[in-house]
């Protein structure tokens, strides 16, 4: 089955939802405390603040840190 998460519209709806079939498929990152999240992290930042990431490697090359909600390292 094709990723259905190929559009940043859609990963958002997916994190809104707290989507399970999302997780492992994109990553969250919200630029204001420069966290990234699994979408279906009970946190909810402002959509404006928010980018995606396909991996948590990509995420911490961008300087991000791990969520201690959703843990998504672990």
């Amino acid at each position: 089955m094709a990723d259905v998460f190929t559009t940043d519209d859609a990963r958002w709806q997916a994190c809104l939802a707290r989507d399970p079939a999302a997780d492992g498929h994109f990553l969250s990152l919200v630029r204001t405390t420069r966290i990234f999240c699994r979408p279906v992290c009970p946190a909810r930042p402002l959509r404006k603040n928010v980018s995606f990431a396909a991996t948590a490697e990509a995420a911490l090359a961008l300087g991000y840190r791990a969520c201690k909600r959703c843990r998504p390292l672990g």
